[in-house]
């Protein structure tokens, strides 16, 4: 005979049979939560952050120009989500890579206050030009954009930054027929082969307005291929944000 202690409990430390039969063990208490997108969100804010102060050392801008930017920033991260703007891949240097790349436009062409942007696209350079000339008087820049949801968060930034533009949604084709007035600068980056660009800017640099076009590393093929359409003296600039180059033209004439 097995002895029992007080309680009724055996010396041997067991339970008699039957007591806890079919007691399903205590759940482990769960842990704290991790949100996994709201950790990368804010690894990806303090990416960002260090990025913006490389660029702005590459592309300096006064305080009031870099709170329009922040804003504009804010933005495209939020339509982000749903629109795609930028390659994902460049989102922790949306600053340098972007923001940068099209400010240093200004420095080519100090004393443009009107510019035309051909395929605005999410922003780039037309939305960041329209921030650095919103404290010039009387200055505007044209965005002309061919797909209506980009269109619409154009004119979202715009409204948010106060800055001076206006949004063409239209064909790159028909942007002579939607921008009135005098344009000193027509741009584009990331929009089409050279020789197309010229042929989109013709019109504009017939009225007086030089052509900035950021190409990247195989611009001289580029040059050389556009050659074979149009009569150019390009003059090339250095990307301060990378292996590119901004394609200058003050002059084109089509060929035969």
């Amino acid at each position: 005979m097995k002895q029992r202690g007080p309680g009724g409990r055996s010396l041997s430390g067991k339970p008699p049979a039957g007591e806890g039969a079919g007691r399903r063990p205590e759940p482990a208490s769960p842990g704290p939560k991790i949100d996994k997108a709201s950790a990368n969100d804010q690894a990806l804010d303090s990416v960002i952050a260090a990025d913006k102060i490389a660029a702005l050392k590459l592309a300096p801008v006064s305080r009031e120009t870099e709170a329009r930017l922040d804003r504009y920033i804010a933005l495209l991260r939020a339509w982000q989500a749903k629109t795609n703007l930028v390659a994902p891949s460049t989102l922790p240097h949306l600053w340098t890579r972007h923001i940068a790349d099209s400010l240093q436009l200004v420095d080519i062409a100090p004393s443009a206050k009107h510019w035309a942007d051909l395929g605005s696209g999410g922003g780039f350079p037309g939305v960041v030009l329209a921030c650095a000339m919103a404290g010039t008087p009387g200055a505007s820049v044209h965005l002309v954009e061919r797909i209506a949801k980009k269109a619409a968060f154009l004119r979202e930034a715009i409204r948010v930054t106060t800055s001076p533009g206006v949004v063409h949604l239209a064909e790159i084709g028909d942007n002579v027929d939607r921008i009135t007035g005098l344009v000193d600068c027509v741009t584009a980056r990331a929009l089409a082969p050279l020789h197309q660009l010229i042929g989109f800017a013709e019109p504009l640099m017939r009225q007086g307005a030089k052509a900035l076009f950021l190409k990247g590393q195989d611009v001289e093929a580029e040059l050389t291929e556009a050659a074979k359409y149009w009569n150019i003296q390009p003059q090339l600039h250095q990307s301060r944000t990378g292996d590119g180059w901004i394609v200058e033209l003050t002059f084109v004439e089509r060929r035969g």
